[in-house]
């Protein structure tokens, strides 16, 4: 049986997979950009042995098992689509898809197929964030009240900063909810085992005009770029948003994204309140998780797979005081996968019905912000 990687998409976040996969011993076959000449240029740059001319050449090669989609959004549905049908294993990165209905399409695809079919929600993958999780489920903090956190950036904090995600047909009708915020809202459904069912959100787009530069500009590279931009786009997406959340249980809660936040380069906060007590986590100290209590002193848990939960410290691979952040995120989402494609072992990872929930919640959110009002999440 095949046991390589192709990999469809050589900006920001393809090498990110790369550099992961490499790490645990996965060969990367070959590469697929959006032409030719960027696909030798990644061949060449990531040190594999093919660069891919098209789709049909990729599917069709007997070397590749498993398929990293990480091109623009709008491409996912059939990239996805077309590499289970080829009865490859399919690694996604967020969103899944476009809309609902196709994202919908790919869990019944995915489920009446016998491939892994997963959703790069990486931020998971943090030891301390599996660590929240397994110290939910075992009461240490009560039962769950509410939530609250952000994921904030500044890389789009200029109308001269430009990137494709800033049009809704490239990338989709919400930005910062549906880059980061999903990241976001998977995370807390994750640790704390509860869905959200209804939202009520505010979304503003700040810089309603943009100035796109002559060329092309990848993700997060505006910023170190010297030329002028020249031309005025009107931007249909918004810059920032808060979302008030309504709990399967009854807790509530509230988040804010903004990718227009001075200095906040990437960091994702997260608290979770509870009846006994209070678990916070900030991706810019990703090795500290803060327990917060009323009767006795707070503490501060450093990463250490020595004092992690069994089922954790698969997924810590250095000791205490050797920091591990963004890069092994992805290792470690990796190895789950790759955990169940090569041998079949139990792993958890965040699947296609993740990735189709959390399409759903980005819509509910936009509905809620257009009809100013609470809005149900689709399925509840």
């Amino acid at each position: 049986m095949p046991s390589g990687v192709a990999l469809i998409g050589t900006g920001f976040i393809g090498p990110v997979h790369v550099e992961a996969l490499r790490r645990l011993g996965k060969p990367l076959v070959g590469v697929l950009a959006s032409s030719v000449t960027k696909s030798r240029d990644a061949a060449k740059s990531l040190q594999c042995s093919k660069a891919y001319q098209s789709l049909d050449e990729l599917l069709a090669d007997g070397d590749v098992d498993s398929v990293h989609v990480a091109s623009p959004n709008r491409f996912h549905f059939e990239q996805c689509q077309r590499s289970l049908a080829a009865g490859k294993h399919v690694i996604c990165e967020k969103p899944l898809a476009m809309t609902a209905a196709e994202s919908n399409a790919l869990v019944l695809q995915a489920a009446t197929s016998d491939r892994v079919a997963a959703v790069c929600y990486n931020i998971r993958f943090y030891p301390l964030c599996l660590e929240i999780r397994q110290r939910i489920r075992a009461g240490e903090i009560g039962e769950v009240r509410h939530v609250t956190g952000s994921y904030t950036q500044d890389w789009l904090l200029y109308d001269s900063d430009f990137n494709w995600r800033v049009l809704a047909g490239e990338g989709g009708a919400l930005r910062a909810v549906a880059d980061i915020g999903t990241h976001w809202l998977d995370l807390m459904q994750f640790t704390t085992g509860q869905n959200v069912i209804e939202v009520c959100a505010d979304l503003k787009t700040i810089l309603p005009t943009r100035y796109r530069p002559a060329g092309s500009v990848e993700t997060f590279r505006s910023k170190l770029s010297s030329s002028r931009a020249s031309i005025p786009i009107a931007i249909d997406t918004e810059d920032y948003g808060s979302v008030l959340l309504g709990l399967a249980n009854g807790a509530r809660g509230t988040f804010t994204v903004s990718q227009v936040m001075p200095g906040r380069k990437n960091r994702v906060c997260l608290e979770i309140a509870g009846s006994k007590g209070t678990f916070a986590w900030d991706s810019e100290r990703p090795n500290e998780l803060w327990l917060g209590r009323r009767e006795r002193a707070n503490e501060t848990l450093i990463r250490d797979p020595a004092l992690l939960h069994p089922s954790v410290r698969p997924y810590a691979n250095y000791p205490g005081g050797h920091n591990e952040g963004f890069p092994d995120s992805f290792k470690q989402l990796f190895r789950a996968v790759y955990d169940v494609i090569d041998d079949g072992k139990p792993a958890e990872f965040p699947t296609f019905a993740d990735g189709h929930r959390e399409i759903l919640l980005c819509e509910a959110i936009l509905q809620s912000h257009q009809a100013r009002a609470w809005m149900p999440v689709g399925g509840h």
